[in-house]
């Protein structure tokens, strides 16, 4: 989730509806300036006890934070604590139950992200070497409970679990127990924006399929493969979920700004905090009638805020978000970006990606979007094909966008080798998730503390 770092001052207030809109208009970049943004979580333990570190604590989380600032990180602070980091490789930052994450810089190639991941792990392994901190690739903690894990001090989070709970049963669960990977992307135009949109808002699923990475949940097998996307089915039905209105002809930046003005607000940021705003209108807000602030109108920045705060599949700022995976192995954090790059970022792809996908019925992308967190790739196209066959088939467009694009790294080699995990898990059918089902049932006869071995990084 975001991370506040702007002050109050560099905002204008929002005088017109262009304004609301000239955010995602201002993403527009040609094609040469597309870039790709990389975000992945892992959750910190600490490897003696496996136990979840409090922010405070020695060894705990802050004292994560002050080992990576030793690799050139400049603390972000809040109410006095260190709650980020930001640095050339973008920003450290923290959710609610400590699950650390970077959120990388905008890079040219898939080749400069990987090693960015690469920059990222070792630094943090570095760190939690010294400390006894180790870190699990997983979509959820698979044995943790609420209570057992501990609370970041960021203002928002306190406002949001003290909301969860009003409006979905796993709000909760979402915040304190999962982790996820996601890729944001660039588009040239309005129109290139929309087509991108649906594309991935349709294949979301099968991304989620392909990532499937949280079978367990309090020691035990959950009966999900991507528990992690179960989750967000109740959370807030407000602001998640799939869309309908992205199908819908006239889509563009103003459908996208109502749905925005449709979500509860959260918060506020003034003066260095956050006030509770949550259940509230941004529409009052912009008449200057909100509430907590009344008579005040909202700056450039609480829009930008407010964007964040809601979480359908795919997510619309001044780029694309893809939200649909679950946290795992480093290799699953260069294959995502790979797998949505290659399916967004050539012409040719795009187009044949969307004739996979075009006839397809809200009624579908809803079953879908229901079933696929239990089945994975067993889950069903509208035409009966397998999403185990249909990924076979989006994946050679992925691959054919790569070779296209040509970018190439110092010893020659494409961008294509980034999907081979992915090839790998079509080919045999399985997913993470099956795959540390079957270790569970076998090898490790129903000892889940082995996941500390096999998913650490």
């Amino acid at each position: 989730m975001s991370t506040r770092t702007a002050g109050n001052g560099e905002d204008p207030q929002i005088e017109s509806r262009d304004d609301l809109l000239r955010i995602f208009a201002g993403g527009e970049k040609p094609k040469d300036r597309w870039r790709i943004g990389t975000e992945h979580e892992k959750f910190v333990y600490f490897k003696d006890s496996h136990r979840a570190p409090s922010y405070e604590e020695p060894g705990g989380i802050h004292a994560l934070l002050i080992g990576l600032t030793k690799y050139g990180w400049e603390p972000i602070h809040e109410g006095g604590n260190i709650i980020a980091l930001a640095g050339s490789d973008g920003n450290v930052s923290l959710e609610p139950a400590g699950q650390l994450e970077l959120s990388g810089a905008p890079l040219d190639n898939l080749h400069q992200t990987c090693a960015e991941t690469g920059r990222h792990l070792e630094q943090v392994k570095a760190v939690g070497d010294r400390l006894g901190l180790g870190y699990l690739g997983l979509g959820m903690w698979p044995d943790k409970t609420r209570e057992a894990l501990p609370i970041m001090p960021k203002g928002r989070y306190g406002i949001m679990l003290r909301h969860m709970p009003r409006v979905g049963s796993m709000g909760l669960d979402m915040m304190l127990r999962t982790c996820t990977i996601q890729t944001n992307l660039d588009y040239s135009s309005e129109a290139d924006m929309v087509k991108k949109f649906r594309v991935s808002l349709a294949l979301q699923p099968l991304a989620t399929a392909l990532f499937a990475n949280s079978p367990f949940t309090e020691g035990k097998p959950n009966g999900f493969l991507s528990y992690r996307s179960h989750i967000w089915t109740d959370t807030d039905s407000h602001r998640t979920g799939m869309l309908p209105f992205v199908y819908e002809d006239g889509f563009g930046y103003e459908r996208y700004a109502d749905y925005m003005l449709d979500v509860p607000m959260y918060f506020v940021f003034r003066d260095g905090g956050y006030i509770d705003a949550a259940g509230l209108s941004f529409r009052d807000f912009l008449k200057g009638d909100l509430a907590v602030l009344p008579g005040e109108k909202p700056l450039l920045g609480d829009w930008t805020d407010h964007l964040s705060t809601a979480f359908p599949e795919v997510r619309l700022k001044s780029f694309l978000e893809m939200r649909g995976a679950d946290g795992g192995p480093w290799n699953t954090i260069c294959a995502l970006p790979a797998f949505w790059v290659g399916l967004l970022y050539d012409q040719a792809a795009l187009d044949a990606a969307w004739d996979e996908v075009k006839h397809w019925t809200i009624e579908d992308h809803h079953r879908i979007r229901a079933e696929v967190p239990r089945l994975g790739l067993a889950a069903r196209g509208p035409r009966g094909r397998t999403f185990q066959q249909l990924g076979k088939q989006i994946l050679d467009i992925a691959d054919a966008g790569l070779a296209s694009r040509a970018r190439l790294n110092g010893i020659g080699d494409s961008e294509q080798g980034y999907l081979d995990p992915l090839r790998e898990i079509l080919a045999s059918g399985k997913v993470p998730a099956q795959r540390l089902l079957d270790l569970y049932h076998g090898e490790w006869q129903g000892d889940l503390s082995r996941v500390y071995e096999t998913m650490s990084y």
